[in-house]
């Protein structure tokens, strides 16, 4: 599984970092790293529940992350 991280930066300075594959998937950081790793973990988290409830195949798994 390929996901894609889009960023973009508030007026006040603060990253918002998206994994646009996985709906409701964004966070906010003070750096763009900061996002990124957030928005990396929400979204295992989330991958994490689907595997739980049969949504999405546990095995094999490869996840990837590509910044954009």
């Amino acid at each position: 599984m390929n996901f894609r991280i889009e960023f973009e930066q508030e007026e006040d300075g603060r990253w918002i970092a998206e994994v646009v594959d996985i709906p409701g998937v964004l966070a906010y950081g003070k750096s763009r790293e900061e996002a990124m790793l957030k928005a990396q973990a929400l979204a295992l988290r989330v991958l994490a529940e689907r595997i739980d409830v049969g949504e999405v195949s546990s095995m094999p798994l490869t996840i990837s992350f590509l910044a954009a």
